[in-house]
């Protein structure tokens, strides 16, 4: 098995290798398992005119409690691509880095780039596999967007894709949010969005987004100015993706939270 060509998806060589291992594969006890492990909550994501932005907040809760204030939910799932996960936070974390795993592994059977869409796809299946641990509690909904190499128009390659608990895949226009606090994000970008907004622009309106949902959904954590801890931002572009450091992270949450002193609505 190990010595074949075998397949390029690396899920489905590791369904017959080690089945084990997949996060839906592993047998559960009876029962509801909800509020046995942390919960990551608000991923947002906006289409630029030079790519995608996503960003997330840092609070992760196991009922009422914060079980962790750093988490860090959005990371690149390849070179052009980035993925944020909300759900039970240690079932999305191992899914997400086994769809890194997975992108990297059809590169190197196939000696080339999955396109976006099979990218999606490829997520979509992964989040099917889990469906038994979700129909538990143990649900994880990632939100996946990248810069499309494929796209006819530059101005509109960036783009992102929402997923619900049985796998199905549905591509976003402009932007979207998921997790306990999105309904708060995307009302605030559905008064903000407009179509061919600059990375940069971006990327304030997408903390902004966070802001206002953290000030209404009690699971979903604004910029900690005390503990400097603030949102995870990345963007995808066509010279790849990128993590801003903290200190361009910070500097965008401060002035937002210091223009909320002056203006609490936005």
């Amino acid at each position: 098995m190990f010595t074949n060509a075998g397949t390029s998806s690396f899920t489905a060589f590791l369904s017959k290798a080690a089945p084990e291992m997949l996060p839906g594969r592993r047998a559960l006890p009876p029962g509801m398992a909800a509020d046995l492990a942390p919960h990551a909550t608000t991923i947002v994501a906006i289409a630029a005119a030079d790519g995608v932005v996503m960003a997330g907040d840092r609070r992760a809760t196991m009922g009422n409690l914060i079980a962790q204030r750093d988490i860090e939910k959005v990371h690149p799932a390849d070179a052009y691509s980035l993925v944020g996960i909300a759900g039970t936070a240690g079932v999305g974390i191992e899914l997400m880095r086994l769809f890194q795993v997975e992108l990297e592994h059809y590169e190197k059977i196939e000696g080339a780039m999955l396109s976006l869409d099979g990218k999606a796809n490829r997520l979509a299946s992964m989040i099917r596999g889990n469906l038994g641990a979700a129909m538990q509690g143990l649900a994880v909904v990632p939100l996946f967007a990248g810069f499309d190499l494929a796209a006819s128009d530059p101005t509109r390659a960036g783009r992102i894709f929402s997923f619900d608990v049985t796998g199905g895949p549905y591509e976003e226009t402009g932007y979207d949010a998921i997790g306990s606090g999105s309904l708060f994000a995307k009302s605030a970008l559905k008064k903000r969005y407009r179509t061919g907004l600059s990375v940069d622009d971006a990327v304030r309106l997408a903390v902004e987004a966070l802001y206002d949902a953290a000030d209404d959904d009690t699971a979903t954590g604004g910029p900690d100015l005390t503990r400097r801890i603030y949102p995870v931002v990345m963007t995808a572009t066509a010279e790849g993706t990128h993590r801003l450091t903290d200190a361009e992270t910070s500097t965008i949450a401060e002035s937002v939270v210091a223009g909320r002193m002056e203006n609490p609505g936005g």
